[in-house]
């Protein structure tokens, strides 16, 4: 065993003990749990407090640290997100046949977070792990519309001949976008495929996501107002129901 990956595994030890211990726990209580040498356990014991995956309170005693909170912060966040968003999606999903979408902003744009299929053959793509340039995609454009993620700067990359090309194209297109209170992709990714999607508010009236709806051209072009309303009015209860919840704790 090499003394790097025995320096892990004795780190990963310690916190482990910190972290599985009912109450906080002392120096000396993880010396006596590990057997380790006082002067390793002092140095590791630091080199976790520095990265935030233990700390001290004011007794001087070792629990979880600040990464582990800000880790169940955010993700905790997403999972009661997705939780009440399920009947949304299923209700979309029941209405429309294609296949629908939440997603949340990400610091690299958007990232989607649960999936109903299409009931289509044709349509029933797995859009979970597929990064798509939030220009071309209509949770992209309802995240750049309410100002949840910064707008592109430079050239935009053009995926097919409908894709916007230019900075004012985007923004012009947006604001179509707020008026409306939805977007739309026509064959912006990829020839053949539309898309629409529309902001979910929360307590404070900032986006937290967006639901979208996704399928083949020939089936969704002549429904676009209609499956933009549908998804507006949905996102509309899901926005109210977010706010209740967050009253009513």
């Amino acid at each position: 065993m090499t003394n790097g990956t025995q320096s892990i595994d004795r780190a990963a030890e310690i916190l482990s003990l910190v972290v599985r211990a009912d109450d906080p726990i002392s120096y000396t209580e993880v010396v006596g749990s590990t057997e380790l040498a006082r002067s390793t356990v002092s140095r590791l014991l630091s080199a976790l407090e520095r990265n935030g995956l233990v700390e001290r309170d004011g007794d001087g005693l070792y629990r979880g640290g600040s990464l582990f909170a800000t880790y169940a912060s955010r993700f905790d966040r997403v999972e009661t997100l997705v939780s009440a968003a399920d009947p949304t999606l299923q209700r979309l999903s029941e209405e429309t046949g294609e296949t629908v979408n939440l997603a949340v902003p990400s610091a690299n744009g958007v990232v989607q977070v649960a999936q109903v299929d299409s009931t289509f053959v044709l349509g029933a793509t797995n859009w979970v792990d597929v990064e798509v340039p939030p220009h071309c995609s209509a949770l992209g454009k309802v995240m750049y519309a309410f100002d949840v993620i910064p707008l592109p700067t430079g050239r935009l990359e053009r995926r097919t001949p409908h894709t916007l090309g230019s900075r004012k194209e985007l923004t012009d297109n947006l604001a179509e976008v707020r008026e409306r209170g939805f977007a739309l992709v026509h064959e912006e990714f990829e020839a053949g495929l539309d898309a629409l999607a529309a902001p979910v508010f929360g307590i404070d009236d900032r986006v937290v996501a967006a639901v979208g709806i996704s399928g083949p051209t020939m089936r969704i072009a002549k429904r676009h107002d209609e499956f933009g309303r549908l998804l507006a009015d949905e996102a509309g209860l899901l926005s109210r129901s977010l706010k209740r919840k967050v009253t009513h704790r």
